[in-house]
């Protein structure tokens, strides 16, 4: 076993953050009301600004709920860059040390001020490593949610149906648009983007579900994509609850930091689950925004620093990288609560465990026979001239 030390995090990944690649969207997928996937973005959502008081209680008993317990591994992901692969016609992680989650890196940017254990299933394959979600630890640790607990989860995603259209403004009837509240919530559909980015020398490939967009998308790929993280929160009235927002926040910054969302809209609503406001809020100024209003009222330091977040990261994956290179079987990252350190040991000697599907594997082989009949071709011809 190896173990990466989280000892004096504050001190250690302070100063200027590394150097972060900005995330780029390389194709994206949706799932469509059944859950069934789908290579196109049917599932995406546009902004509408939703009605305040409104009740995100109402059709709680109608909601349409997806059974996240189904360990999906990454097929999804996988499935989306063989798609991308056939069109292209090339290898889509040459350059990518890792191919995961948003979540799971979300969890690594959070482990120095976060208190929640977590374990990962890692497997390499031809240059790049593959990381998923140890989905029977996440059950076993997932904990009795009771009545109280399944409604206030709801209301996150009755917050997302009231503040989407299915198309943008201009193209929305008037009868859509005013009958957001009786819309039938579902959260089996979702709208994902998938991201190359990279933390330090890791080139990585993140995918990760997006509640919306801005506007629409810009007409040069090239450019930023205005997509938007819609969450709910309680109303603040104390100090204590101020600080519980702002350690939530870490977690809404870094998710959205992943996927490039320049936006995150947050609602705030009361105990009895009536939304009172909207905060909108710039992904990339709210570390810095915190720090400033903490230091205008002389509230000593923040409760967590995105410059630490980002270089933690960075230091674990480059350390991540030359543990997993080359490595065969599959590999457990760990973390245990409050932790001092994140642990990364074999679990099977060979094989991929489910991380890889038969289907991936398959077209990986199929793929580079082509790439090297391709290469002797153009060596040939270069041979001949």
């Amino acid at each position: 076993m190896q173990a990466f030390s989280t000892a004096d995090y504050a001190t250690r990944f302070a100063g200027r953050s590394s150097n972060i690649k900005r995330p780029r969207e390389i194709t994206c997928f949706s799932y469509d009301n059944n859950h069934e996937l789908r290579h196109d973005e049917s599932s995406l959502r546009y902004y509408y600004t939703p009605e305040l008081n409104s009740d995100l209680s109402q059709g709680y008993n109608t909601f349409i709920k997806h059974d996240d317990s189904v360990d999906e591994h990454l097929d999804s992901l996988l499935e989306s860059l063989i798609e991308l692969e056939k069109k292209d016609g090339k290898l889509a992680t040459d350059d990518i040390d890792f191919v995961t989650w948003r979540g799971m890196v979300t969890k690594i940017m959070t482990v120095p001020f976060m208190e929640d254990g977590f374990e990962m299933n890692a497997v390499f394959h031809e240059g790049t490593i593959y990381i998923e979600e140890n989905n029977q630890y996440k059950q076993a640790n997932r904990g009795f949610q009771d009545e109280r607990g399944a409604r206030m989860s709801f209301w996150g995603y009755k917050f997302e149906t009231l503040s989407t259209l299915s198309k943008p403004w201009a193209d929305a009837s008037r009868e859509e648009i005013e009958n957001r509240s009786r819309e039938v919530v579902n959260n089996k559909a979702q709208y994902c983007s998938i991201v190359k980015t990279g933390f330090g020398s890791c080139g990585l490939i993140i995918a990760g579900e997006v509640d919306a967009i801005w506007d629409c998308r810009p007409l040069n790929p090239e450019n930023a994509i205005n997509y938007v993280e819609l969450k709910t929160s309680r109303s603040i009235s104390t100090p204590n609850q101020h600080l519980n927002f702002e350690k939530k926040l870490q977690r809404f910054w870094a998710q959205s930091f992943l996927l490039g969302v320049p936006k995150i809209i947050i609602g705030f609503r009361n105990d009895h689950g009536i939304l009172t406001s909207i905060d909108i809020r710039e992904t990339q100024g709210i570390p810095s925004n915190m720090k400033k209003e903490h230091l205008a009222q002389g509230l000593g330091p923040p409760p967590w620093n995105g410059n630490v977040a980002i270089n933690f990261t960075t230091a674990f994956l480059e350390w991540l990288k030359g543990v997993l290179a080359g490595a065969t079987g599959v590999w457990r990252i760990r973390y245990q609560q409050r932790g001092r350190e994140v642990e990364v040991y074999q679990v099977q000697e060979s094989g991929y465990a489910g991380v890889l599907t038969d289907r991936f594997l398959t077209w990986r082989a199929e793929l580079s026979e082509k790439l090297k009949q391709n290469t002797a071709v153009l060596t040939g011809q270069d041979d001949a001239t």
